[in-house]
């Protein structure tokens, strides 16, 4: 089966005032020219940086400076490039309090999107979402060391926090990951990991490598990380692709020139029980709208993956206008043998 993986969707602020509540827009547009790339896919997941909702009001804005919330017609974008699952563990999620999450969660459930990371106690926000192609099944777990004080509490709504260190996951978050892990691990032939975590800027840290290798070694198929404003190198440890950080997708944010944040790509993964191929497409956010991008561009964003995957011992195919890293054919099976 064929996924193909975002990093950060955010459809609040300036993208709700020129784009989601304009009537007269597409429900298509912020997607561009990607949308061909949806639609070849199986299942499109994504992380959902904003609450969708009418309501509430912004958390604490005196301590948090951003508050970014889309009109309920942002659902509509969703449903546009048939977007199967949202993440909701990260730090955006209760901008304009719980009142808004309870309606965003309503509003993603009666459109038939799968989502995970927040809920409306810690029963829900703990929960894997399920996603079925091709006869298999995929489960995410969603996690995030953002805002502590929003982790959801047996009746209190919130998100689906973790804390860990260099020697990653802490006590007792440890167990709530073995614990969500343990309802998936009969149903499940493809099981990711979605993890709003780590700096925004910069390499990703030591404690953010020990903590994708442990979910890894706790039963993790692929750590797929979003929270970094740019895309982060890609590793493969155990067989597994971590993806430490798939950058910016669709946003109105500023663009830092070094670390041109506009640029990112579009994660294709083709998975099979022989092995695995991720393909990324270079893309750029321009007009409030994610489209491909060629010549110098591209290969800028694709010149930094390649050499920052290069030293996690990666070994990337460069082409013309895209990036392919697999797994050698036979190397899961004989994994799989050996555990």
């Amino acid at each position: 089966m064929k996924l193909v993986i975002t990093g950060d969707v955010m459809l609040g602020r300036l993208v709700d005032q020129h784009v989601i509540r304009k009537t007269d827009m597409s429900s298509e547009y912020v997607w561009g020219d990607c949308m061909d790339l949806f639609y070849e896919a199986d299942l499109r997941l994504t992380n959902l940086e904003c609450v969708i909702s009418s309501l509430g009001e912004p958390w604490r804005p005196l301590e948090k400076a951003f508050h970014f919330r889309a009109h309920p017609r942002a659902i509509e974008a969703l449903t546009a490039a048939q977007i199967d699952f949202v993440s909701l563990a990260n730090n955006h999620t209760l901008d304009y309090g719980t009142e808004a999450l309870v309606e965003c969660l309503f509003l993603l459930e009666r459109a038939g999107i799968t989502h995970a990371g927040a809920g409306r106690n810690k029963t829900e926000a703990e929960a894997p979402a399920f996603l079925d192609a091709k006869g298999s099944t995929v489960a995410v777990i969603s996690v995030t060391d953002n805002e502590p004080s929003w982790e959801a509490k047996d009746s209190t709504p919130g998100t689906f926090y973790v804390d860990y260190g260099p020697k990653g996951l802490t006590a007792p978050y440890r167990s709530y990951v073995e614990r969500a892990i343990a309802k998936v691990r009969d149903r499940a032939d493809l099981l990711i990991v979605s993890a709003h975590v780590g700096p925004n800027w910069g390499p990703p840290s030591r404690a953010m490598q020990a903590l994708a290798h442990e979910l890894v070694d706790m039963g993790f198929d692929m750590f797929w990380g979003h929270s970094n404003h740019a895309p982060l190198p890609v590793e493969i440890y155990q067989k597994r692709p971590i993806l430490y950080g798939t950058g910016d997708f669709i946003d109105d944010y500023a663009v830092d020139r070094r670390e041109r944040n506009d640029l990112s790509f579009l994660f294709a993964l083709d998975w099979q029980d022989n092995g695995w191929r991720l393909t990324l497409y270079p893309t750029k956010i321009k007009g409030f709208q994610a489209n491909r991008v060629y010549g110098e561009e591209a290969a800028l964003v694709m010149d930094r993956m390649a050499l920052g995957s290069r030293v996690f011992g990666t070994d990337v195919h460069r082409m013309d206008d895209r990036i392919v890293i697999s797994e050698a054919k036979g190397e899961r099976a004989k994994a799989k043998e050996s555990e």
